[in-house]
């Protein structure tokens, strides 16, 4: 696929994805919320750049921290979304900026700390835009990543990658975090420091605010009633509660010095 048959995907899932995405408990978790400004390090005087920003909860969270965020989407339904919240909270320290990712509209080193969430599964080319979030940091400043981490397992890994496609046909692929950490050595970064946490949710819930395929979504009930038997899917164990079935993705926050 193209990078700009794979934007469109990406334009339309998060067109669509824009409200129900940004308002879902699971994205403005603020124990979540507050590992990742924790782990970034931010202080007062830093510059955040906001990576792939979506509806702008990451960066209102770090907006009370930090001198000034600029968050960045491809999605103008996601910015117009991240300006409302920002408005709401009363914050002047924000602003919102279209582009793309692996091509960042910004010069060498214009931030102290750059960031991004729940991104790189969606990405063609994870390394390049890991590459494009170093040099828009300043030396001193820190890189974040933070994503959900698929199993060291090759079978479940590749099984839990074709759940997210079906839900998500934006989706490309989770890295384990072997492979994520990964990343930060092939972009000339040292071992980054690391912290976890889980996304916890119904089934039910997670196909509301997803626009998987007609028929697509039984097939995705049916992948976790397999994992609450097998743990095909190498996360964290499924289970039924009552009609419902509550899942626990694995989520990885890694931080490094550039």
């Amino acid at each position: 696929m193209t990078n700009t048959a794979h934007n469109e995907r990406i334009l339309d899932q998060f067109t669509r994805q824009a409200t129900p995405f940004s308002t879902a408990a699971t994205i403005t978790d603020a124990a979540a919320l507050r590992l990742i400004v924790e782990t970034s390090g931010a202080a007062a005087g830093d510059t955040v750049l906001d990576v792939a920003c979506g509806g702008g909860v990451v960066a209102c969270a770090f907006a009370p921290h930090v001198a000034h965020v600029t968050g960045m989407d491809m999605t103008p339904a996601m910015l117009e979304r991240a300006a409302r919240h920002a408005q709401a909270l009363g914050l002047t320290n924000v602003t919102w900026r279209q582009g793309d990712a692996t091509q960042l509209p910004f010069p060498d080193a214009a931030f102290s700390i750059v960031h991004t969430r729940f991104s790189f599964h969606h990405f063609l080319e994870p390394l390049a835009a890991l590459k494009e979030m170093v040099r828009v940091c300043r030396p001193g400043g820190r890189v974040v990543v933070c994503d959900s981490q698929a199993s060291t397992d090759p079978a479940k890994a590749a099984a839990f990658n074709q759940l997210e496609l079906l839900r998500d046909p934006s989706h490309v692929r989770c890295l384990s975090l072997p492979e994520l950490t990964g990343l930060f050595a092939q972009a000339g970064l040292g071992p980054p420091r690391e912290a976890f946490y889980e996304l916890r949710d119904t089934v039910r819930n997670l196909l509301a605010r997803s626009f998987p395929n007609p028929g697509d979504d039984v097939k995705i009930t049916a992948m976790f009633e397999r994992h609450i038997e097998d743990g095909s899917l190498g996360i964290p164990p499924a289970t039924h509660d009552g009609a419902e079935i509550r899942y626990a993705y694995p989520v990885a926050i890694l931080a490094a010095e550039r």
